[in-house]
């Protein structure tokens, strides 16, 4: 009886272990794209409410193409600190 109590302890534990790992992965996720996301929901409930979005997701998907067009090699490598 005792060694199927540590099994249902353990699986518990390891349960516990992967929801703490998920959530913090969660955290993580939402504090590096937060205002991205935040700016991109609050443009759609303005356009479904019929108002008019403020065009930020525009502006950063035009930057961030501009960026991805750029040429990357060892010349021109620079570390960015932001």
């Amino acid at each position: 009886m005792k060694s199927r109590t540590r099994q249902l302890g353990q699986g518990m534990t390891e349960y516990i272990i992967i929801v703490a790992l998920i959530a913090i992965s969660a955290i993580v996720v939402y504090n590096l794209f937060g205002s991205t996301v935040r700016e991109q929901v609050g443009d759609m409930a303005a356009e479904l409410g019929g108002g008019q979005s403020n065009q930020a997701a525009a502006t950063t998907g035009t930057e961030a193409q501009t960026r991805a067009a750029d040429a990357h090699n060892l010349s021109n490598y620079q570390q960015s600190e932001r």
